[in-house]
């Protein structure tokens, strides 16, 4: 597939799943965008990555994030494709709310701020592809990280939102709702996990499925079997879980 001249945004770019697709983007020939708090891991990042773009976003800071990604979207000279792969979460068993409202700002208030950026672009362009990096975690909630699970719901919804916004409009604007399992970053929180994916082989199956313009895709794939058991479990067996 022939991506030259095609540009691209992954906001949290620094670490992660986002790292692992920056680069893969750059190998494909898009010049992108990079941008995550943590400036210093974004220019050994863009060493790697010739033509990319670095700038500081802080995705907490709703206001600010919107014109910083306005700024890179036209120091980029338009945006094909944009990933928002940036997100925080605790394990909160003791529900403090500093720790909850950081979840908020970042995963709900950051994505929706950056989503909506990016929409209101793709709209006057006539087109586009936005991908969410959501989570497994959406599909239930959970007293260990109520906030966490909370905010990828959210996410999931806001994007469904967004691609019946796309085809009301009829405009060819793909929305990707990834739901990941556990991957291998400081995400990954608690005892027992299992199913644990390297960012890498994560990044891979989502590449295939924004190259496939998928709606919607589980990463890895024997997640859906997860995912399908959460949907059916009865809230009875369920909150004897965990």
């Amino acid at each position: 597939m022939d991506h030259e001249d095609k540009k691209a945004i992954v906001v949290g770019a620094s670490s992660g799943i986002g790292r692992e697709l920056a680069l893969l983007l750059g190998q494909k020939g898009y010049r992108v965008g990079l941008t995550a708090r943590r400036e210093d891991l974004l220019y050994e990042l863009q060493k790697l990555i010739p033509g990319s773009i670095v700038k500081k976003i802080d995705v907490s800071k709703a206001d600010e994030t919107m014109e910083d990604l306005e700024a890179l979207v036209a120091e980029l000279g338009g945006l094909d494709l944009i990933i928002l792969s940036a997100g925080t979460g605790h394990l909160n068993d003791d529900l403090e709310w500093p720790l909850e409202l950081d979840t908020i700002e970042v995963n709900v208030k950051g994505f929706a701020a950056s989503a909506n950026v990016a929409m209101r672009y793709f709209i006057d362009a006539g087109k586009g592809h936005l991908v969410g990096i959501s989570s497994i975690a959406a599909l239930r909630g959970s007293a260990a990280a109520p906030a966490y699970y909370a905010s990828k719901a959210f996410v999931s919804n806001y994007l469904q939102g967004l691609r019946h916004k796309a085809v009301k409009l009829d405009l060819p604007i793909i929305i990707t709702d990834i739901q990941p399992g556990l991957v291998d970053t400081a995400m990954a929180q608690g005892e027992g996990l299992f199913w644990v994916q390297p960012p890498k082989k994560a990044a891979a199956q989502i590449m295939k499925a924004i190259e496939r313009k998928k709606k919607h895709a589980y990463v890895t794939r024997r997640w859906r079997i997860i995912a399908w058991l959460f949907k059916i479990l009865p809230d009875a067996i369920y909150h004897k879980m965990g």
